[in-house]
C-alpha cells in the first residue's frame, strides 16, 4: 500500500515569533531579525521570548535546557495547529536532536580555579545537576515531548546535524505511506545562541564574521535559534490537510561526490510544474552551498537561512514548514532542498491538497 502523505499541522518558533502568521509574513518580504552585538563578530537570529512555562509542566521545565524547551514548545504548537490534542495517545514521534548544552558558567569556574584532576572531578560532581548532565542524551527531547504532551506512540531519535532533520521527516512519511503509522509528529529544535556551539563552529571557520549579508554573498553560516515540528497523516484521512508531501529523498557520502548525489536527487523528483517555488535550506557554508546552487542551476526563490538563520537539525523541517505555508498562500508546488555543512543532502516536493 502506498498512500499520499499530508501535512496537517505546523509548529514553528524562531526569531520571527511563533506560529503560522509570524512566519507566513516571511513569504511576503518580512525582514530578518538579527542580533549583531551579543556574540560579535558573529551575528545570530535570536529567539523571541516565548511562554515556555505555560506549555511545559513546572517539574519538567526546571530540568530542561533551552533547546529542549524550544522543541517541546514547538511540538505543542504543531499538535494544537492540527487540532490533534484528542489523538496524542496514538501519535508516533520522530525527533532530530543534537547533544545537550554545556554549563559554561561552571566551565569558567574550573578554568579560573585551575584545579588538579581530583579537584576538577569534585567541581563537576558538585556543580552539575544530574538532570543537566543527563540532558546530554539527545533522546531526552523526545521523552520530554511525550511527558509534556502525552504523546504515546512509538518514538525514535536521530542524531546527525542537518541530515537528521531531513531523515526524520523521510522516515515518518515512509511509515505513513506504507500504512505502518496513521498519525505522526516529527521535527527538531536548535538553540543557536550558545557560546559552546558558536565556539565550536567558529574554530572550524564555518561562522560568518562581521556585518550580516544574505546568501549567497557570504561564505559561512549565521545561526538562528529555531524549532519546527509537523504533524503528518494519510491524505485520505486528514480532515484539513495543509499540503501534500508528494516526495522526499535523502542521501549522504563523501564531499567530492556531493554534486553527483544532488543531481541524482533532483533527477528523481516528480515533474515540476510551472510556478514551482524553490526554498533552499542551504547552510551558508561555502562548499556545500556552492554545490547545492550549482545543482539547482538557478537561484532559489528563498533561502530559509536568510529568513530565520541556519538551525542545523531544525533547518530542513523549518524549510518544509515554510513550504507548507507557501502552499497555503497559493503556490501550486514547492521544492525544498538542503545540503549539510558536513554531509547529507535532501530534496522534498510539496503540492496543493486535492
Amino acid at each position: 500500500m502506498k498512500r499520499a502523505v499530508a501535512i496537517t499541522g505546523l509548529g514553528l518558533a524562531s526569531s520571527q515569533g511563533e506560529g503560522r502568521a509570524a512566519h507566513a509574513a516571511l513569504l511576503k518580504g518580512a525582514p530578518p531579525v538579527l542580533d549583531e552585538t551579543r556574540f560579535a563578530p558573529h551575528p545570530v537570529h535570536p529567539l523571541v521570548p516565548l511562554p515556555f512555562d505555560k506549555a511545559i509542566p513546572r517539574r519538567e521545565f526546571r530540568q530542561m535546557e533551552t533547546w529542549q524547551r524550544l522543541g517541546v514548545y514547538a511540538a505543542g504548537l504543531a499538535i494544537d495547529d492540527a487540532g490533534l490534542r484528542e489523538r496524542v495517545a496514538e501519535m508516533d514521534l520522530v525527533v532530530a536532536a543534537g547533544g545537550g548544552e554545556r554549563d559554561t558558567a561552571l566551565d569558567e569556574q574550573i578554568l579560573a580555579a585551575k584545579p588538579d584532576e581530583a579537584g576538577r572531578h569534585r567541581m563537576l560532581m558538585d556543580g552539575l545537576r544530574p538532570t543537566l548532565f543527563l540532558a546530554q542524551l539527545s533522546n531526552l527531547l523526545a521523552g520530554s515531548i511525550s511527558i509534556s504532551h502525552n504523546v504515546a506512540g512509538s518514538s525514535r531519535t536521530l542524531l546527525g546535524e542537518e541530515i537528521a532533520g531531513a531523515e526524520a521527516i523521510r522516515i515518518l512519511a515512509a511509515r505513513i505511506a506504507a500504512g505502518s503509522s496513521e498519525l505522526g509528529l516529527v521535527g527538531a529544535a536548535f538553540a543557536g545562541e550558545r557560546m559552546d556551539q558558536l565556539l565550536l563552529y567558529a574554530l572550524g571557520g564555518e561562522l560568518h564574521a562581521g556585518p550580516w549579508t544574505p546568501l549567497p554573498q557570504r561564505q559561512a553560516m549565521v545561526f538562528g535559534s529555531a524549532a519546527a515540528f509537523l504533524t503528518l497523516e494519510p491524505a485520505d484521512k486528514a480532515a484539513a490537510p495543509l499540503a501534500i508531501l508528494s516526495h522526499i529523498a535523502t542521501d549522504q557520502g563523501p564531499a567530492p561526490s556531493r554534486p553527483a548525489r544532488l543531481a541524482a536527487l533532483l533527477a528523481g523528483l516528480p515533474e515540476r510544474r510551472a510556478g514551482c517555488l524553490v526554498i533552499s535550506t542551504a547552510t551558508g557554508a561555502a562548499a556545500p552551498t556552492r554545490d547545492e546552487l550549482a545543482a539547482l542551476g538557478a537561484a532559489p526563490d528563498l533561502f530559509s537561512a536568510d529568513l530565520i538563520g541556519h538551525s542545523v537539525e531544525a533547518a530542513f523541517p523549518a524549510g518544509i514548514a515554510l513550504a507548507a505555508l507557501a502552499i497555503q498562500a497559493g503556490a501550486p508546488q514547492v521544492l525544498v532542498t538542503g545540503t549539510g555543512q558536513w554531509r547529507g543532502e535532501a530534496v522534498a516536493l510539496l503540492e496543493t491538497p486535492q
